[in-house]
């Protein structure tokens, strides 16, 4: 059985309250979606998965068997709008945090794939929602790329306007006009969270996930290229989990897209964190000099005055964390070190 997570290696926020209420997660085998569900568990609620790839893998490296177990899993093609209605009848849906998604890069290979998932798959959430009637509310992963790059570095607000660079940051624009008019049309109220570079265990494929990367690197003893510098805003992962729920539970009515912020720190500072927390390290993880072509900093003033304080793990412990996750599992013999090829 896997074990798990100690007290010790995971840093924990507030509980909400959504216990005994109905949760469907889409992309639930993400990085973010595994988060999101280990969360909904803690907090007591009933939790269904909906996910192409039936591979717990993430959900077992921060969960126990016995936790995924409690889980009911639906396996789905999420741009075939036949497949979400029987799933949201079946289980009582009455929230949903809509993750499923492809990234950068296979939009950028794809873009009619990534059109698909990323715009056609958000829209059949949203109906499968309208014709159910029960749904409160949909929380839906947005990104940091609906702004393109930016060259200032000031911390970007919800006023600034969306430049998006990327096939990826133009469907996620794509998807908050479509909760808008969703709202507009049918009442359906959403809450769009644009997380910047999240990080944490199971974080393992993006650009962003390099910082991540670097930390199992460290673990196992092996060098480390992170492929950007600069300065950007790291996130720990329970905490954009924590807030992802919070906005489901809100009471919150309309279409809001909000920026999420955690602490914005150079790329040396955090391997420097890695290396404090893992002095062999030290030497081991180099970076590139150019930042990443989207806003280093957000300004996350309009979400906290909608849902109050959020968590904020400092960078020191997440990073702590983390590492401290994956020498546990190295020591299972269960961290998977195929991701750090370069």
């Amino acid at each position: 059985m896997a074990a798990e997570v100690s007290e010790q290696t995971e840093p924990r926020g507030e509980t909400v309250n959504a216990a005994g209420a109905s949760f469907l997660v889409t992309g639930a085998h993400g990085f973010i979606g595994a988060w999101v569900t280990k969360r909904l568990l803690d907090a007591g609620a009933r939790v269904h998965l909906f996910d192409r790839d039936a591979d717990p893998r993430r959900l077992l490296l921060i969960m126990g068997e016995e936790e995924v177990a409690r889980t009911t899993v639906v396996t789905g093609d999420i741009t075939d709008a036949r497949a979400l209605p029987p799933v949201f009848e079946k289980f009582g849906v009455e929230h949903v945090i809509h993750l499923a998604g492809l990234q950068v890069p296979t939009c950028r290979a794809d873009p009619h794939a990534g059109a698909l998932v990323n715009v056609v798959g958000t829209v059949n959430v949203f109906e499968a929602a309208r014709l159910s009637g029960r749904v409160k509310r949909i929380v839906y992963a947005s990104s940091a790329a609906v702004y393109g790059a930016c060259e200032d570095s000031r911390a970007v607000s919800e006023r600034d306007e969306p430049q998006p660079s990327t096939h990826y940051g133009v469907f996620k624009r794509a998807n908050e006009g479509n909760a808008r008019v969703y709202h507009l049309d049918h009442g359906i109220s959403s809450v769009g969270l644009r997380p910047l570079t999240v990080y944490g265990v199971g974080r393992d494929t993006g650009l962003t996930s390099d910082p991540t990367k670097a930390m199992k690197a460290a673990v196992v003893g092996r060098p480390f290229h992170i492929r950007f510098g600069g300065r950007t805003d790291f996130q720990y992962v329970a905490d954009t989990a924590d807030t992802f729920i919070r906005a489901a539970v809100s009471e919150l009515e309309g279409a809001h897209v909000f920026n999420l912020h955690g602490e914005t720190v150079a790329i040396a500072d955090v391997v420097s964190e890695i290396e404090r927390a893992r002095p062999e390290a030290r030497g081991q993880i180099t970076f590139d000099s150019a930042p990443l072509a989207i806003p280093s900093e957000f300004n996350d003033a309009a979400v906290r005055r909608k849902l109050g304080p959020l968590p904020a793990t400092p960078l020191a412990e997440g990073v702590r964390a983390t590492i401290e996750r994956f020498a546990q599992l190295q020591s299972e013999r269960r961290l998977d070190t195929s991701d750090l090829e370069q």
